[in-house]
């Protein structure tokens, strides 16, 4: 932030105590993520800005009475979209817990609106001034070759928006083949943010395709679920994001990378989060009282969700409560597990003992959700038998990696059907930004339906329309409620009995408050449970079938893909 001179001489002025602070916050316990220690002191607040520890005369004085005081959290990668929340009202959900800053990558909204969609995220942030949000430009729009999107952005596309003051570096890479092979559009986007930040995303990659992969100038990496993976890539020198979200859980797995030497190299972050889990398990504070429960260290968990995304982003005004840095902070009660019963951003409360004490009241208005997906006929559904087994995409708890597998077709008047029996269910995408455009239609194992269908317009990344269900008929209803409503999430029960929650931000985000948006989504899972699948969140489960750069096979609206080897495979084994 550029300050005046006169401003800075207030600042010295209040940090010397010749002039009375704005705020004292009173008998805290000080969390210093930079000694590892924690200082039973006041300190000061002047214009949002720490001026110092110790006594100060101050204007208002806070006695927080011996609680635990935390630099406000900062996630470092999220899709702000995966909580089917505005920005304004994923903020709200997220500051509750103690975040109050949020590193975006807004490569969802992109795919489905292009400039229209970063321009609107981008004008939100502005808005919203309890949670500063900044963006990764997203780097894959389409994600791969291999699929359908709304809108295509090159490196000339995303020159526009370097030097925009919410724009801090390039979002997760994930075609990682175009990297290391040099593909020219890829390094286009590289070299624009050859001095800055980009973030990573190499699913398994290892020795010499990960050294060309780093060599790039990619710094990091979300997407490592083993300790060997995570410390090969920690040894090649990229910052390790600990992803712990509502679909991909890999805190256990990782947490054992975390010590004396390593911790500055390593952060929590969600990747993606759910609207119920924001409400009621929270955001960062997750991963921060897992990792203690683990056994790390309490104020070495508070660190990586504080100090060390702070490092990495380059942010030098906030990560500790240092003087100059920005008075944001949660308070709680005892250190772990940590529950933020206040939170304060610039020095201002925003939240108070479960109340939200501000909103936004003005957003920018909202583009309109792209819905070509017109007339759904159940023969486009049919799938001539060509051989007696298939492939199928075998969904893996608690992962968005998938299994390729080899099942027996059922086949009845020489077409492949669904087989609920061993739950080999039929799933379906339409593309939905060009008129006229057929299904590609597949088989999946894992959501375990014994009836009816669900479907979506949550599709990473080219949030297409998809679906799957254990017959043609309930897949077109389920389907047929988004294409009138212009995009979001429904489940079929039978023919004639369909809910939906309508998503009307690009199909995929409300500007409901988070409660009202999570009393729909309940609903919605108790159907699914009725209808026979145990997932926990079988939406979110589907969301990811359709994203072709994380192993081993997807389906999108062009067909079956095979990631390990980057190419379209046929239905059908020889």
């Amino acid at each position: 932030m550029i300050r005046s001179y006169d401003t800075w001489m207030k600042l010295l002025a209040a940090s010397r105590g010749d002039i009375k602070a704005d705020k004292c916050i009173r008998n805290a316990k000080l969390i210093n993520p930079i000694t590892g220690s924690i200082q039973e002191t006041d300190f000061a607040i002047y214009s949002g800005i720490v001026i110092g520890t110790g006594n100060y005369d101050a204007h208002e004085n806070i006695d927080v009475h011996g609680s635990y005081v935390s630099p406000g959290f900062i996630e470092g990668h999220i899709h702000i979209e995966s909580s089917m929340l505005s920005p304004a009202k994923f903020c709200e959900a997220v500051v509750r817990w103690g975040t109050t800053t949020v590193v975006a990558d807004p490569h969802e909204i992109a795919n489905v609106l292009g400039h229209k969609g970063l321009e609107y995220f981008l004008n939100c942030a502005e808005k919203i001034n309890f949670v500063d949000l900044y963006f990764v430009l997203p780097s894959c729009v389409p994600a791969s070759p291999l699929e359908t999107s709304g809108s295509q952005l090159t490196g000339v596309d995303l020159y526009r928006y370097i030097n925009h003051p919410r724009v801090i570096g390039l979002g997760e890479v994930m075609n990682f083949p175009g990297v290391v092979n040099g593909v020219r559009d890829v390094w286009d986007k590289l070299i624009l943010f050859q001095n800055g930040i980009i973030d990573g995303h190499a699913p398994l990659l290892k020795e010499k395709q990960l050294n060309a992969y780093i060599l790039s100038g990619i710094r990091s990496d979300h997407e490592c679920t083993t300790s060997k993976e995570a410390k090969e890539k920690l040894a090649r020198g990229m910052t390790i994001m600990i992803r712990e979200g509502s679909q991909t859980k890999d805190l256990s797995q990782l947490i054992e990378i975390v010590n004396e030497k390593t911790w500055h190299r390593c952060m929590f972050v969600s990747d993606d989060r759910h609207p119920d889990d924001l409400l009621y398990n929270g955001h960062l504070n997750i991963q921060i009282n897992k990792a203690v429960e683990a056994g790390l260290d309490p104020i070495l968990a508070l660190s990586l969700a504080t100090l060390t995304p702070s490092l990495y982003f380059g942010f030098r005004d906030r990560g500790a409560l240092v003087p100059g840095a920005l008075a944001d902070f949660s308070i709680s009660p005892q250190l772990t597990p940590w529950k933020s019963v206040r939170v304060f951003k610039n020095g201002q409360e925003i939240y108070k003992d479960g109340k939200l004490l501000t909103n936004v009241t003005e957003m920018p208005t909202v583009p309109p959700s792209p819905m070509a997906v017109k007339d759904l006929q159940e023969k486009d559904l049919q799938v001539p038998a060509k051989s007696s087994k298939i492939r199928v995409i075998g969904l893996i708890k608690d992962a968005i990696l998938t299994d390729s597998l080899v099942e027996d077709a059922k086949i009845e008047k020489d077409l492949v059907v669904t087989d609920t029996e061993r739950d080999v269910l039929k799933i379906v995408v339409w593309n939905r930004y060009f008129k006229n455009s057929k299904p590609a239609v597949g088989f999946c194992k894992g959501f375990g339906f014994k009836r009816g269908a669900i479907a979506s317009t949550i599709a990473h990344d080219n949030h297409n329309l998809i679906a799957v269900g254990t017959d043609d008929k309930s897949i077109i209803a389920a389907a047929r409620v988004l294409t009138q409503c212009g995009g979001g999430i429904s489940v079929c029960t039978d023919e004639n009995n369909v809910d939906f929650l309508p998503l009307p931000i690009a199909g995929l985000m409300s500007d409901d408050p988070v409660e009202r948006v999570v009393d729909k989504i309940n609903v919605l899972k108790e159907k699914t449970h009725e209808i026979g699948s145990k997932l926990e969140n079988p939406f979110m489960a589907l969301s990811f079938m359709a994203l072709p750069v994380i192993p081993a096979l997807k389906i999108t609206d062009k067909g079956l893909v095979d990631v390990n080897n980057f190419c379209f495979t046929s239905l059908f084994v020889d």
